[in-house]
């Protein structure tokens, strides 16, 4: 009998933790609509938009997050030439090797190369970031809902935690987040990264400009897609106006 009345005591338990976290989860605030460059069927994407985002990415994001698909030469997309783009390889190291005696070594990064992570391995990131571990960037506007958007809005919606909600050491309060308490600290703030137009240089155009990179950063191929997607339907079009007219043809005959 106590053991089945323990049972019942372990069920119910599990039972109300789990609605708890599934409240957490759900109970984050929902993200701001922008209007993108990207979005639509016709979108596409602005190159000096990119072109900040990266630098944005470079001086800020890099230093915590990795960017594992993208290879240097991938920048070509975004409007850089050869020489900058092997510039700015060069500013990274890579491990490379074995050498003849066998050892592995350092070198500068080639436009070959992809991105290396800020970490030499998981746990030394976890110990840099208070046991948090910093996601790759590479496909983080697709591996949200609504990612665009609620990239843009997590990165300008930290606030002051309100009075119910208990934040420990190392925490922040972002109601764009689930449960509203993140690990990462306001990565953003007003004239932090120098832009080289007239762009204005306030936190919220730094996340903008992220937020464009970010996107090209998951789906590089989404101008060429879309372009291909309406050749596609004019073709579908103009085949079925074809297709009618020679069923008129056909019916006509029969008749």
């Amino acid at each position: 009998m106590k053991n089945s009345i323990l049972s019942i005591l372990v069920v119910a338990c599990a039972v109300i933790g789990s609605v708890q976290v599934a409240s957490a989860a759900g109970d984050a605030k929902t993200p701001r609509q922008m209007d993108w460059s990207f979005s639509g069927p016709f979108g596409t994407y602005d190159k000096a938009a990119l072109q900040r985002g990266f630098l944005v990415f470079k001086s800020v994001c890099a230093s915590c997050h990795s960017l594992d698909l993208i290879a240097f030469r991938n920048l070509e997309a975004l409007g850089y030439e050869e020489g900058q783009i092997k510039n700015i390889a060069a500013e990274y190291t890579v491990m490379d090797g074995p050498n003849d005696e066998g050892d592995m070594f350092e070198r500068p990064a080639r436009p070959s190369d992809y991105f290396p992570s800020p970490f030499a391995n998981t746990a030394a990131a976890k110990y840099a970031n208070n046991g948090a571990y910093p996601p790759d960037l590479s496909l983080i506007t697709k591996a949200r809902k609504d990612g665009a958007n609620y990239v843009y809005s997590l990165l300008t919606g930290y606030k002051d935690a309100p009075e119910y909600v208990q934040l420990m050491s190392g925490q922040h309060y972002n109601p764009y987040m689930a449960g509203g308490v993140i690990a990462m600290a306001a990565p953003l703030s007003d004239d932090q990264v120098a832009y080289e137009d007239e762009t204005p240089t306030t936190a919220d155009q730094y996340a903008k400009d992220v937020v464009q990179f970010l996107n090209w950063a998951a789906e590089p191929e989404m101008e060429a897609r879309k372009r291909m997607g309406v050749k596609v339907l004019f073709f579908l079009s103009i085949f079925a106006l074809v297709m009618y007219g020679v069923k008129r043809k056909i019916w006509h005959d029969v008749h």
